[in-house]
C-alpha cells in the first residue's frame, strides 16, 4: 500500500530530474518552460521534504550529491514508467482489453503478425501488445498475459499448448546452388553451413538422415535467430537448415530454394504458454483457441 506521506509533488520530481540530467538549473528551466528561481524553489522543496540535500552547490554549478545520484536514477525510471502506464491507458480508451504477448522474433514477424489481421477482424475491439522473450519467464514478475515458447512443454505454473512441430529444409539462394555446383546431398559437405545458433546440432542431425558422412557439421558462421539465418542464405553467404513455415515467402519468390526433400524434425516444438490463473480468462482464451485452429 502507498503511503501519501511519502510521495513527494510530481512537479518537484520533474524539476529535479531535469536538473540532475543537465546539470544545470537554467536548462532545466528551459527545458520546463519555468523560471530558474521557480525550478531552485521546486528543488528546495523536494529536498526539505526529503531531508537530505539532492544537489551540493558552488557559484553556478549544482552537482548531484550520492544521495542524489540514487534518488535522481530512481526518479527517472519511476517517471518513465508513469508516462508509458499513462499513454497505455490513453491508447486503450475505447477498447474492450488488452493482451500483452511475449513472442520469439522470427515467428513473430513471420508467422504470426502476418496473420493477425484476422484475429483483429473477430476482436476488432481487442488491443495485442507485443514483446521479446526468448526463455521462459516468471509471469507473476513479467507483464504478459501469454508467450510463443520453442522448445518443451515445461514452464512452471504455466499451460504449455503445442502450436507447430518445427522441420527444417535445406536451402540456399539459386545463385549460390549454380556456384557451388551443388547436387547431391554430398555437395554439402564442401558447403558454407549457415549455424542458428540455438540449434547446435541440426546439420549434424540432417546429414545423418540423409546417410552422409561429414567431418566437422558444427563449421561455419552462426546466427541467433532464424530471420538472420534467412537474409544470410538469401545473400548467398551459404547453405541454411530453416523452418519451411518461417521462409514461405521467400521460397515463393524464388529467393531461396528447397535444396533436397531430406528434412528433419527438430526436438523442440513451438508452444503457447500462459499462465495457470489466466486459463479461462476472456482474451486469453480467445487469443489461444484462434492460434491452436490457426496451426491446425
Amino acid at each position: 500500500m502507498l503511503r501519501r506521506g511519502f510521495l513527494p509533488n510530481i512537479g518537484n520530481l520533474l524539476a529535479f530530474e531535469a536538473t540532475a540530467r543537465h546539470g544545470s538549473v537554467s536548462r532545466a528551466a528551459e527545458e520546463l518552460n519555468l523560471t530558474q528561481s521557480a525550478v531552485s524553489r521546486q528543488i528546495q522543496q523536494l529536498e526539505e521534504s526529503l531531508g537530505v540535500s539532492l544537489f551540493s552547490r558552488s557559484r553556478q554549478r549544482v552537482v548531484l550529491t550520492d544521495v542524489g545520484r540514487m534518488y535522481a536514477a530512481n526518479v527517472r525510471n519511476t517517471l518513465s514508467d508513469l508516462s508509458g502506464a499513462t499513454h497505455q491507458a490513453i491508447a486503450l480508451s475505447g477498447t474492450r482489453g488488452v493482451l500483452n504477448l511475449a513472442v520469439l522474433p522470427t515467428f513473430g514477424t513471420r508467422w504470426l503478425i502476418p496473420r493477425m489481421p484476422e484475429f483483429f477482424a473477430r476482436h476488432p475491439d481487442v488491443t495485442v501488445n507485443f514483446g521479446v522473450r526468448l526463455v521462459p519467464f516468471d509471469f507473476a514478475a513479467d507483464p504478459f498475459d501469454a508467450a510463443i515458447h520453442f522448445g518443451q512443454p515445461h514452464w512452471p505454473g504455466a499451460v504449455c499448448e503445442l502450436l507447430l512441430n518445427e522441420e527444417v529444409v535445406p536451402v540456399c539462394s539459386p545463385a549460390y546452388r549454380e556456384r557451388e555446383r551443388i547436387a547431391t546431398p554430398q555437395d554439402l559437405t564442401r558447403a558454407t553451413l549457415l549455424q542458428q545458433s540455438t540449434r547446435p546440432t541440426a546439420w549434424a542431425e540432417w546429414f545423418a538422415s540423409a546417410k552422409v558422412e561429414v567431418g566437422n557439421p558444427l563449421r561455419g558462421p552462426r546466427f541467433e535467430q532464424f530471420a538472420m539465418v534467412a537474409a544470410a542464405a538469401v545473400a548467398g553467404l551459404g547453405a541454411a537448415l530453416i523452418p519451411h513455415f518461417l521462409i514461405a515467402e521467400e521460397l515463393a519468390s524464388g529467393r531461396l530454394e528447397i535444396l533436397f526433400p531430406q528434412s528433419v524434425l527438430s526436438g523442440g516444438a513451438y508452444y503457447l504458454a500462459y499462465p495457470e490463473p489466466k486459463a479461462e480468462a476472456p482474451l486469453v482464451r480467445s487469443f489461444r483457441d484462434w492460434i491452436i485452429a490457426k496451426t491446425r
